[in-house]
């Protein structure tokens, strides 16, 4: 089943012998750009979202990247695109029609493309779990695939309609999204797979949860961790600052004499733990110079360089 090629360096606005580094900045301005709680156009931001979300999550990713890499230089955006030979994909072994029994499916819905499905999501797995392009028993298929679920779903909960295009139909589904959810986590949906062969059952259709990049958190287990840049003298005599939650933006105060690399802990402002509380959001410090400094401003740094005692080598 023929796809659209995505070009994930074009989206993201960057050459492919882009560094990691400015990999992740083009995602950090394009995501805060784009977030739907901030966009005007909400419906054409979420989209937006979450297709910088799936380039990202290639091009973040060395192994992903690599994989997308081989694919060469000559495909271009907008083109069909078809599984490589020796991809297992949904319904196909080593990239060719493994017989009737079998059908290509896309997903719908779950925050990726059908080209990122067919590259690193959708598959058949048959019920020992062993992946399969084909399945002798009554029982049908289950198939696998991934959704993309955000950190304010995986807050709040959510419920969302994922459908599954077959070759001769298409299929929805209401999956939900509860409150807590892990990374990693499977969500089943019962008899939801590939029907079943002379009446037999149906399979079972699993959603494995990938978290959506977030510009401002890093997820670690139930924690959530922020990058705060601070200036010299911020850092130096303590401030104020609001920091993002999920929650909303919060004061915390900075410590005079915070240090770059400094964790500073804001409680209950993670991710849902199994027990009912919160994880944490972990604030850390991260000092930034300017880049350009006036006569009188050189002029103050040097006055302060030769008026303290302070040596951090020491």
């Amino acid at each position: 089943m023929a796809v659209q090629f995505k070009d994930y360096y074009k989206i993201l606005g960057v050459p492919r012998t882009a560094s990691d580094t400015d990999i992740k900045k083009a995602f950090r301005k394009l995501a805060r750009e784009f977030h739907p709680d901030v966009a005007r156009d909400k419906k054409m931001a979420e989209e937006k979202f979450k297709e910088i979300n799936e380039a990202y999550e290639v091009l973040g990713d060395a192994g992903k990247r690599k994989k997308y890499d081989e694919l060469g230089p000559d495909w271009k955006s907008g083109a069909d695109f078809r599984s490589p030979q020796g991809r297992r994909s949904a319904g196909h072994q080593g990239g060719f029609p493994s017989g009737p029994s079998s059908a290509d499916f896309e997903f719908g819905g779950t925050g990726y493309s059908s080209f990122f499905e067919q590259l690193f999501g959708a598959r058949m797995r048959d019920r020992s779990g062993r992946f399969s392009s084909a399945s002798a028993a009554e029982r049908g298929q289950d198939m696998e695939g991934d959704i993309m679920v955000s950190l304010e779903e995986a807050l709040k909960g959510s419920v969302r309609t994922v459908t599954v295009r077959h070759e001769d139909r298409t299929e929805s589904h209401q999956v939900r999204i509860p409150p807590g959810v892990a990374e990693g986590q499977k969500l089943r949906l019962a008899g939801r797979g590939e029907h079943g062969v002379a009446g037999g059952p149906s399979g079972d259709l699993y959603l494995n949860v990938r978290f959506a990049r977030n510009p401002d958190f890093e997820v670690s287990g139930s924690d959530l961790i922020h990058e705060l840049d601070l200036a010299p003298w911020e850092a130096a005599l303590g401030k104020e600052i609001a920091v993002p939650t999920l929650d909303g933006k919060v004061n915390i105060k900075i410590p005079p004499g915070t240090s770059s690399g400094q964790k500073l802990r804001v409680r209950a402002r993670g991710l849902p733990q199994r027990d009912g509380g919160r994880g944490d959001l972990f604030v850390v410090t991260r000092l930034v110079l300017p880049a350009k400094m006036t006569d009188a401003q050189r002029q103050l740094w040097t006055q302060l360089a030769s008026e303290s005692n302070f040596n951090p080598r020491d």
